[in-house]
C-alpha cells in the first residue's frame, strides 16, 4: 500500500492568492469546509462537515510557503498531517499537498482511509481552483 498521498497542481494565480485561500479561516470555510482555523504554529484548529468532524495542530505555518497541519479524523484515534507547499512558477503558484501517515490506521481501515482522503483531496483542489476563479475572475478582465 502506498503511504503518501501527493497531488499537484498549477494555479494562474499568485502565491499571496493561494495561500490566502488555504491559510485564511473564512476562505478556508468558502471552498473547502466550514474551519475554526489559524495558520500559527500551536493553534489547535477544528474543520466541520456534516456529522464529520477533523482536528488538529499546526505545526507550520510559513507564508507563503509551507503550511503544516496534523489531521485526525473524529472517531478515530489516528493522527496524519497534511502539508502544503506552495512555490511561484510561470507567473502563478505550483501548489503540492501531501497527506501522510495513513498506515498508521488499523489494519482494516487503512486502504478505506487512503481512497477517501485521495479522492478527497482531487476534489479538494479542483473546488481550489474554482473558488480562486471566482474570487479573482474581475481582476482578469
Amino acid at each position: 500500500m502506498e503511504k503518501t498521498i501527493k497531488k499537484e497542481r498549477f494555479y494562474a494565480h499568485s502565491i499571496n492568492k493561494v495561500w490566502n485561500a488555504i491559510s485564511d479561516q473564512e476562505a478556508i470555510s468558502i471552498w473547502f469546509i466550514k474551519a475554526d482555523f489559524k495558520a500559527e504554529p500551536g493553534y489547535e484548529y477544528t474543520f466541520t462537515r456534516d456529522a464529520t468532524t477533523i482536528s488538529g495542530k499546526v505545526i507550520e505555518a510559513t507564508p507563503v510557503h509551507t503550511l503544516i497541519y496534523t489531521w485526525t479524523v473524529n472517531g478515530t484515534e489516528t493522527i496524519t498531517t497534511v502539508k502544503w507547499y506552495l512555490k511561484e512558477e510561470n507567473n502563478g503558484t505550483l501548489l503540492t499537498i501531501e497527506h501522510t501517515g495513513i498506515e498508521n490506521y488499523p489494519e482494516g481501515m487503512m486502504q478505506k482511509m487512503f481512497d477517501s482522503f485521495a479522492g478527497g483531496w482531487d476534489s479538494c483542489i479542483d473546488e481550489l481552483e474554482k473558488h480562486l476563479k471566482k474570487q479573482y475572475e474581475k481582476e482578469s478582465i
